[in-house]
């Protein structure tokens, strides 16, 4: 689970940085589970939202 930020106005810099500390304090299986897990994610979102897997070009003899 990731850390929290809390803020009173909105600070991009801040924010940035924040989730930049906390990526870095990951290990690198950490990271690339995250990053698996993100792309399953999105993957699924896109086909919900009516957009398939992009098509395969078929090698014909």
């Amino acid at each position: 689970m990731s850390p929290v930020l809390k803020l009173d106005n909105h600070n991009e810099e801040q924010e940035i940085e924040f989730e930049l500390s906390w990526l870095l304090s990951l290990s690198l299986q950490e990271r690339f589970q995250l990053m698996l897990k993100k792309t399953k994610e999105l993957i699924e979102l896109l086909e919900r939202n009516g957009h398939r897997r992009p098509t395969q070009i078929v090698k014909r003899t």
